[in-house]
């Protein structure tokens, strides 16, 4: 068997500006190169009881059980269904891009009874659609939105879906991955019972985690469970006793240096401050939009429904978006994301989080577009879009 030679690690240094890894914090990096303490350490249990004071704080509750699953942000969402949802279960699940699409085939996969609400890719679903739906239905054990849908760019209103969920006895359960940290999510004010979230967005931290938050109404319904939960170790009822303070039970052996990082992105985040991380992601996003703009790009989300987070633009017309992006990637070590579905070769995604989210990093991605678009014999002129964004961020 010949040794194969593999040579030292260099990856290519990038700005990350597609919708996910975003930058890492200098100091977050470091943390991940502190030494290791054994997952039941009582040094390391202090460290999670840190990471779960932040959560909390971050998705703005009181809930007791707050944690980091181990896992990256598709197993946040997994955790969540899996828990609540047993056969033959009515979950209504809002359908409006890629991720709603997981969410459906979780809870087909769980063998319960999906509602599919359906909107176009970049369209938004009004509490009436849902308070329809829950009538329809009768008995629904949950409701299942994406509020930052990454896939299109679209934001879900949040207002009053939890009341309407409890007036009719259902969970309200929401997908956060691309809003948390980047925009409000407000846990406890919008009566979310299951909330989970990525560490790769606008936590800017590396992929590995994913944080997960349950009202106590959504812990009595896991503890009324009448199956098993079909998933071994996203099973809550377990892991919760080995974050439980006082129990600490073994359940399976935590990525260490992954809760150091979190754990310096929380202290990142609750040092700026959310109201003041918040207003930085709209600033950068309105700039950055006004740039693309004068390029001939439109908004793929509705007016008043657009995330700051992920940008999501339809390509200026005749414009084939694949060598653009390509351009980008090798010429300037910007990545940028493409469509999914049926926005393949329609759209360009720009996330604008965490740490990507810099004025630096706007002007940067609009002026290589710019030339790029000109090296593809567009007629572009130079400088337009960075005016724009410069008066945006003038104003």
């Amino acid at each position: 068997m010949v040794t194969p030679s593999v040579p030292e690690l260099k990856p290519s240094s990038r700005l990350l500006l597609g919708p996910g890894p975003s930058m890492v914090h200098p100091r977050v990096l470091r943390a991940m190169s502190t030494p290791l303490l054994g997952h039941l350490d009582p040094e390391f249990l202090v460290i999670m009881n840190e990471v779960q004071a932040m959560l909390r704080a971050v998705f703005q509750t009181e809930n007791a059980f707050t944690i980091a699953i181990s896992g990256t942000g598709s197993a946040g969402m997994e955790a969540a269904l899996v828990n609540v949802v047993e056969p033959g279960d009515t979950v209504v699940v809002g359908v409006n891009g890629v991720f709603g699409t997981r969410l459906a085939d979780i809870v087909g996969r769980c063998g319960g009874n999906l509602v599919k609400l359906e909107a176009p890719w970049g369209q938004v679903f009004p509490p009436e659609r849902i308070e329809e739906a829950l009538k329809k239905e009768g008995k629904v054990k949950a409701v299942a939105v994406v509020h930052a849908e990454t896939s299109t760019g679209a934001q879900q209103p949040l207002d009053g879906l939890g009341k309407l969920c409890h007036d009719r006895g259902a969970l309200l359960v929401v997908d956060a991955v691309t809003s948390l940290g980047g925009l409000p999510v407000e846990v406890d004010r919008q009566e979310i019972d299951v909330c989970y979230s990525g560490t790769q967005k606008c936590l800017s931290c590396p992929p590995g985690l994913a944080p997960l938050t349950l009202s106590p109404r959504a812990l009595e319904v896991v503890k009324a469970r009448k199956h098993k939960v079909q998933s071994w170790y996203l099973d809550l009822s377990m892991i919760a006793d080995y974050w439980a303070e006082g129990k600490r039970a073994y359940h399976h052996t935590a990525p260490i240096s992954m809760v150091y990082a979190l754990r310096e992105s929380l202290r990142i985040v609750l040092e700026e401050g959310l109201a003041a991380r918040f207003a930085r992601h709209r600033r950068h996003s309105a700039a950055l939009m006004a740039g693309l703009g004068e390029l001939g790009c439109t908004p793929n989300a509705a007016e008043g429904h657009r995330l700051p987070s992920l940008n999501c633009v339809k390509t200026p017309p005749g414009v084939e978006e694949a060598p653009i992006r390509k351009a980008l990637l090798t010429g300037a070590d910007i990545e940028i994301g493409g469509g999914l579905g049926p926005l393949v070769g329609k759209v360009w995604r720009i996330g604008l989080m965490g740490e990507s989210a810099r004025q630096e990093h706007v002007l940067a991605v609009l002026a290589a577009l710019e030339q790029a678009l000109a090296g593809a014999g567009r007629s572009v002129k130079p400088g337009e879009a960075l005016a724009a964004a410069a008066a945006t961020y003038a104003a």
